[in-house]
């Protein structure tokens, strides 16, 4: 057994079904609650058959606590966010690589026309006339 801490109290305390007026207000002391070690040993200890009824009931309830604390049950908003942010990531993904391979096909393009203006360049040089090789008969 041991002395819940005003915090403990206070998130365990019904808020709706309580009176805050008047006398009795503020109590001067915390309550204290049984652990399930506490129960467990305090059912070796109570022999009566309400006693050991009792005591299974809150057996039975700390076994229901700790697996919904192990497996929360899934609700239907929850499953839904999950999936959108599956999607989104997804999304993402194949944007990412979309856009790299835009990028790739547009520098490729670019080399394309660098080249294209490289053997256009090379072409009008081609195309200039040359001075004659050899013996040269002068002009007369």
């Amino acid at each position: 057994m041991f002395e819940l801490t005003r915090e403990e109290y206070n998130s365990l305390r019904c808020r709706n079904c309580t009176l805050n007026t008047g006398r009795g207000q503020h109590s001067k002391y915390q309550p204290y609650a049984f652990s399930e070690l506490g129960v467990s040993m305090l059912s070796s200890v109570l022999n009566s058959d309400i006693a050991i009824e009792v005591n299974i009931s809150i057996m039975r309830a700390f076994v229901a606590v700790r697996q919904l604390l192990a497996n929360p049950p899934i609700d239907k908003y929850t499953e839904h966010q999950t999936e959108v942010r599956e999607l989104k990531a997804y999304i993402e993904e194949v944007f990412t690589d979309y856009n790299d391979l835009h990028e790739d096909t547009r520098m490729q393009l670019e080399l394309i026309n660098e080249s294209l203006a490289e053997l256009q360049a090379d072409r009008k040089q081609s195309d200039k006339p040359r001075n004659p090789i050899g013996f040269v008969p002068p002009k007369e």
